[in-house]
């Protein structure tokens, strides 16, 4: 019996060290290098300005990204869910498939970024500036929210959050 116990300890303790973040793969991309697949859970990457920096696959869970300039990043794929993206600059990045649901997305701009198969659900783009992004289609749309001063491609439209 207390054997059993000690292993159910162990596999609970392994298990949420998997999801814990890593400071060091933070670091990394706080100093503007590339970390395909990383876990940065929780990450503060506000204020930062970076080009070109590639975090597919990434864990970007509730991360504070506000504030910053991300040109050319490639998103596709990663967890963004319930990040704080407030007035951030993505021009040119890459969100296809990346998991945006409840995040935080006030006052952005997303320049000709991919938002194809992203997913919005929950998302708040009140005073987004999505005009010329790619790939957003309306069932995106349809699970997010925004405000009257939110900037879509022509033809698109956004529910006002509640």
């Amino acid at each position: 019996m207390l054997k059993q116990i000690v292993i159910s300890a162990a596999a609970i303790v392994f298990s949420a060290s998997a999801f814990a973040q890593d400071a060091g793969e933070i670091r990394q991309v706080q100093a503007g290098q590339s970390c395909p697949g990383c876990n940065l859970f929780q990450a503060n990457l506000a204020y930062l300005d970076a080009e070109n920096v590639d975090v597919s696959k990434a864990r970007l869970r509730q991360a504070d990204l506000q504030l910053s300039t991300f040109g050319g990043w490639n998103f596709s794929g990663t967890n963004l869910s319930i990040a704080n993206m407030f007035g951030a600059r993505f021009n040119n990045s890459d969100f296809s498939n990346a998991d945006l649901t409840r995040a935080n997305l006030v006052g952005a701009y997303l320049g000709s970024s991919n938002l194809g198969g992203a997913n919005l659900t929950g998302a708040n783009i009140s005073g987004a500036n999505l005009s010329i992004v790619r790939g957003l289609n309306q069932p995106q749309l349809d699970r997010a929210c925004g405000d009257n001063s939110t900037m879509l491609p022509k033809g698109l439209n956004v529910s006002a959050c509640g």
